[in-house]
């Protein structure tokens, strides 16, 4: 029955993996779920120019037995009220409430993303991190403040890391990459003119690159090697925006610890010696 909860995240989870046609399917069911409710299969199948068929196993590709099954979903999916899951914050609300409904956003955006994150780019992801001899992380404004996270969690891994959050700084550093380095990208939009500048520089030195952000069609997702996905919602008060903070950081740290447990005595002591530079016994 999970099925029945999650159709919109299983698309968008697998859209890297979908061929021209599917991706035509999924854009047709992203940009306007509510019409898919009240459509028939064949008229998606018209309105598209693909057999009916070719919609029924687009169907089964993203786990439903149908395309009904699929519609149950996405109904169920589009159906609940909002309210119970997001802010949705009033001016009578009291401090707590607030507090409280907070909580349940970003508790709600890290279980999403959760659903669409996929094992085997994870994998990939920090595989090519363990093979890097540098890792640089990219991130401008807001996703800037991520990269620089990143950075202060992974010196403790013993890997060489560097993070800059002036783009001039960030093309200059891109420009001295070599194929044995990689580039995490942190961008909610994926469409950040310096972040793509800095990918393009990165792209020419051969230098492996991974990208979190939240849109599968963004120019980000679809020009790095590994993309990672997340998914927020907006709302009244907080742009969606500021709320997938906390996935891409949620990310970052599922990363860092899979490559400490990768690492083992290696990563156990470069975190004791950072752990010793920074004791206050030193003092």
């Amino acid at each position: 029955m999970v099925e029945h909860k999650h159709c919109l995240a299983s698309i968008r989870s697998r859209y890297p993996q979908f061929s021209e046609t599917e991706k035509k399917i999924a854009d047709y069911i992203l940009e306007d779920p509510n019409k898919v409710l009240h459509t028939t299969i064949n008229s998606v199948a018209e309105d598209l120019g693909v057999a009916d068929s070719t919609v029924f196993r687009f169907c089964k590709r993203i786990g439903f037995k149908g395309y009904q099954a699929m519609k149950i979903a996405l109904a169920a999916e589009i159906v609940t009220p909002l309210k119970n899951i997001h802010e949705n914050v009033s001016e009578e609300d009291t401090i707590e409430t607030i507090s409280a409904k907070v909580f349940r956003s970003n508790m709600k955006t890290i279980e999403d993303t959760l659903l669409v994150l996929n094992e085997k780019s994870m994998q990939q992801a920090v595989n090519i991190m363990l093979a890097s001899d540098k890792i640089e992380f990219v991130g401008s404004g807001g996703s800037g403040i991520i990269a620089f996270d990143a950075y202060h969690k992974f010196i403790r891994t013993g890997l060489k890391v560097h993070a800059a959050t002036d783009s001039h700084i960030q093309l200059m550093t891109a420009s001295q990459l070599t194929e044995k380095d990689c580039v995490i990208f942190i961008s909610h939009s994926g469409s950040t003119k310096d972040i793509l500048q800095v990918l393009k520089i990165v792209q020419e030195t051969g230098a492996k690159t991974i990208g979190i952000t939240n849109f599968a069609k963004s120019p980000l997702s679809n020009k790095v090697d590994i993309p990672l996905y997340t998914v927020s919602e907006e709302t009244d008060y907080r742009s969606e925006a500021l709320s997938s903070r906390i996935a891409q950081l949620s990310i970052i740290d599922a990363l860092y610890v899979n490559i400490m447990l990768k690492r083992k005595e290696q990563g156990q002591d470069a975190l004791n010696k950072m752990r010793t530079a920074i004791s206050v016994k030193r003092l």
